[in-house]
């Protein structure tokens, strides 16, 4: 992979299926905050499926994930510096025990765009835990955009998702070396530093991905009833998908179990009783990595508020990733 590069239409699938993601899981508000899988399903089926969705406004707009997950793109995409203010350090926060929310995991996919490259894993730590840490000053909330960074990288690589879990428990310590190195408020960072590790071990193990190799253990029955439930034992305070740590499970589960099927994507990640536009956002954006948008429904994506700038944002992390002018 290290000197092939993807498709730009990879990428442009990605951007958009990620704001995609984010509209049909936000539903304007009403989605968002409902904590009925089923409700939603059973809305879902009134309003015709899938195909009979179209994902634009004033009914389906974008939510503040794909706001600023564009900010970020259109940051990395004209430097990293831009993400300094006019001091040193200025843009640190302090150590917040109460930042562990999917803010940082939500915007970060395209920092696994910008340096997907395996001989970039030392940048891509430092640009997704110090920008996830400008807003989340705890690793459960930093350690989310890391997560989301690398599942992205994975993707891109073309690595098998059974091996993503394992790839990213085999990375935290590489990142708890560069946050002891950097040294800014270590202590409290290295005492809240464990959940975010145990919980994803736990989480590969119920699955038997532990190891990285298998085929995904998924419960019997696994339908939108038993997906909230399931859900909501990864949480962190019962509302799934909420936290930096259980955002990018949510989607890695839900990318395990859908395969190449956009619906099957949507019902897992869009549509449960969580957090379901930060779980969309981040799933629409691997799962468009690795099918496009063939079998998407048109209406799912081309009409999507700032679908432009979504796939003008794609071109130009293309170009700055694998060395090619933009268009």
């Amino acid at each position: 992979m290290e000197g092939t590069s993807p498709p730009r239409a990879a990428y442009q699938a990605a951007m958009v299926l990620s704001g995609a993601g984010d509209a049909l899981g936000y539903r304007n508000q009403r989605w968002e905050y409902c904590t009925s899988g089923p409700q939603i399903h059973a809305e879902l089926a009134q309003l015709g499926g899938l195909g009979s969705i179209l994902a634009t406004p004033p009914d389906w707009p974008i939510s503040d994930d794909t706001v600023l997950h564009l900010a970020t793109a259109e940051a990395l995409a004209t430097g990293t510096s831009q993400l300094r203010p006019g001091e040193p350090a200025g843009y640190r926060i302090p150590f917040n025990p109460h930042g562990t929310g999917c803010g940082a995991a939500m915007r970060s996919m395209a920092i696994g765009l910008r340096y997907p490259r395996p001989t970039e894993l030392q940048e891509l730590i430092r640009i997704s835990v110090e920008s996830g840490r400008m807003t989340h000053h705890h690793p459960t909330g930093y350690l989310g955009a890391l997560a989301v960074a690398l599942f992205v990288a994975y993707g891109v690589q073309g690595r098998p998702l059974e091996q993503w879990g394992a790839g990213l428990m085999q990375t935290l310590p590489l990142a708890q070396a560069y946050v002891q190195d950097v040294g800014i408020e270590t202590q409290p960072n290295m005492e809240a530093w464990g959940y975010f590790q145990e919980k994803w071990g736990w989480y590969l193990a119920e699955r038997g991905l532990a190891q990285g190799c298998g085929s995904p253990q998924f419960p019997s029955p696994y339908g939108p009833a038993e997906r909230d439930q399931i859900y909501q034992s990864f949480s962190l305070g019962g509302w799934a998908g909420r936290s930096g740590h259980d955002a990018p499970m949510i989607a890695y589960d839900a990318l395990l179990g859908a395969g190449p099927c956009w619906d099957e994507l949507c019902s897992r990640a869009m549509f449960h009783g969580g957090d379901s536009d930060s779980t969309g956002v981040i799933a629409g954006c691997c799962w468009g990595l690795a099918h496009g948008l063939a079998g998407v429904p048109a209406g799912n994506h081309q009409a999507l508020e700032y679908r432009q700038r979504m796939e003008v944002a794609a071109d130009r992390l293309h170009a700055l990733a694998w060395g090619e002018s933009t268009p």
